[in-house]
């Protein structure tokens, strides 16, 4: 059987996060790509299952030696995805990856056997009241995240597919039958 690398983005608030975990808790046979990162752990986070926590040194050094299928730096610190952890793990699991735009496209680029989907919100309204609603982020923190939209759905095109998330069961059904189908 083959095995899929899939990206998933699209907006904030659009429910990524939320189809990635109920897909990786229904399916025996799919795991969420774990990050590399270059920032201290939190606490709780687990080195292996959260990211895998590097110095900064060897995250360069992985670097140069082109074993991260995307990476970038936030805030000082870096953050990758590990090949060599793609490679490993798709000889027996299917692989979902949590991504914004950019990386996404770059995997692509490195891998071109990734599959990507963007989700995206039914309207825009929908979207603004799922941002508010979850109470996470004040009132410019969600003027950020909306700003940052156009951007992300300029890309949609470049995408394999869109899902058009309007009821999470019927997007999480969809992205299931892309896993199989892939």
């Amino acid at each position: 059987m083959k095995h899929v690398l899939m990206a998933i983005s699209g907006p904030s608030g659009v429910g990524k996060g939320t189809i990635v975990k109920t897909l990786i808790s229904r399916r025996e046979d799919v795991v969420e790509s774990v990050s590399c990162t270059t920032r201290k752990p939190r606490e709780g986070e687990i080195d292996g299952k959260h990211y895998f926590f590097l110095e900064k040194e060897e995250f360069l050094r992985r670097i140069g030696e082109n074993d991260f299928l995307e990476y970038n730096e936030h805030f000082g610190n870096y953050y990758g995805t590990p090949k060599s952890f793609v490679e490993k793990t798709l000889e027996s699991k299917s692989i979902i990856m949590e991504i914004e735009v950019v990386g996404a496209l770059n995997a692509k680029k490195v891998f071109p056997e990734t599959v990507l989907v963007m989700i995206v919100p039914p309207s825009i309204e929908e979207l603004k009241k799922r941002l508010i609603g979850r109470g996470t982020e004040g009132k410019e923190e969600i003027e950020r995240r909306l700003a940052r939209l156009e951007f992300e759905l300029s890309h949609k095109d470049q995408y394999d597919y869109v899902i058009v998330n309007d009821d999470l069961e019927t997007a999480i059904a969809e992205i299931e039958k892309i896993i199989d189908k892939e």
